[in-house]
Order: structure tokens, then C-alpha cells, then sequence
């Protein structure tokens, strides 16, 4: 085993197994035909699993270990490679879907993923780079996530602060000039 942990790809799908936010790390699906019908596949398969709401569940498939939950109308995937250890992977997927919860609010669907998908990817790239796994607590994805539209911002709660003093600061400086 020795080396270190990754990820082939990490897909966002919606209801009907469309493409919300995907990225592939692995040649092992070539084209984007080949990819599509991976996702369409795979879909397909934890459809049929019956897994509950917001749990993470994991099933074999075509060789791949897949890691997948649903939050409301969006289902999250996590693949990796039959030798990889599915505990990984599952922290991999619980990080990742708690960090676009924290960023988006707690208002996981599809509509708000869209309008921020911005912050889908920069999360997906803080988690894994180039397959390889380099963070998993929600926590400091979401602080990374937050500084990267921010020169020199702290933590992202620190953001509100700082927005709402910078506010204050006006409406007094203006309420002085009047």
C-alpha cells in the first residue's frame, strides 16, 4: 500500500444524474462520451441502492469503490480506485459536502450550487489535487475556500465582521459630513 491517497474523480450531480460540478483526476475515462456515460452509469447504480438522505453509503462498481450521498436534490461522488480504502474516500466525501454546506449556507441544492459554483470547484480543489487527497476537515476547506477572493481576509466569519464594521464606519463617517 505505501503510497498515498487518491481520488479518481468527484462528481455533483443533480436529480436526473446531469452534471452539476465534476472533475476527473484519473485517464481512465479519455473522452468526454466515456465520461459521461460513467457518470450516467453510476448514477444509475446508487439509484437502485435505496440509500438514505444525507448518509453516506458506498457500493463497487466496475471496479471503482464509489462514495456517494444525497442532500436534498444533489447526489455527491466520490470514486476511487478498488484498492483504496473506503474510509478515505468517505472522509474525503463528508468533507467536501460539509464544506459547500457551510459555503453555501446550509441551502444544499441545485439552484444555490449553480449560482456559487464558483466556490464547488475552489472546494473541490482544495480537497483533492491532481487525484491526490490533501484535505478532508470541512473547516479548513471553508477557510481556504473563503481567502481565496479575499487579499488578505481572515476566516470567513471574520469576513461578516469585517464587512459590517466597514459598513458602520461608513454610514458614521457619513452621518458626520451631514
Amino acid at each position: 500500500m505505501g503510497s498515498c491517497p487518491s481520488v479518481k474523480n468527484i462528481l455533483v450531480l443533480d436529480l436526473e444524474g446531469k452534471r452539476v460540478a465534476v472533475k476527473y483526476y484519473s485517464d481512465e475515462w479519455p473522452s468526454a462520451s466515456s465520461k459521461l456515460a460513467f457518470e450516467k452509469s453510476v448514477f444509475v447504480k446508487t439509484q437502485k441502492t435505496g440509500a438514505k438522505a444525507e448518509e453516506a453509503d458506498v457500493v463497487m462498481f466496475d471496479g471503482y469503490i464509489v462514495v456517494y450521498k444525497f442532500i436534498e436534490d444533489l447526489h455527491f461522488f466520490v470514486t476511487g480506485g478498488e484498492e483504496e480504502n473506503e474510509l478515505i474516500l468517505a472522509s474525503v466525501l463528508q468533507g467536501f459536502s460539509d464544506a459547500v454546506g457551510i459555503l453555501l449556507r446550509n441551502k444544499v441544492d441545485k439552484r444555490t450550487a449553480l449560482e456559487n459554483l464558483d466556490l464547488i470547484f475552489l472546494c473541490i480543489d482544495e480537497v483533492v489535487d491532481g487525484g491526490i487527497v490533501l484535505e478532508t476537515d470541512a473547516n479548513v476547506i471553508v477557510e481556504k475556500v473563503s481567502g481565496h477572493g479575499l487579499e488578505g481576509a481572515g476566516s470567513y466569519a471574520e469576513q461578516s465582521v469585517t464587512q459590517a464594521f466597514a459598513t458602520a464606519k461608513q454610514h458614521f463617517m457619513r452621518s458626520l459630513l451631514n
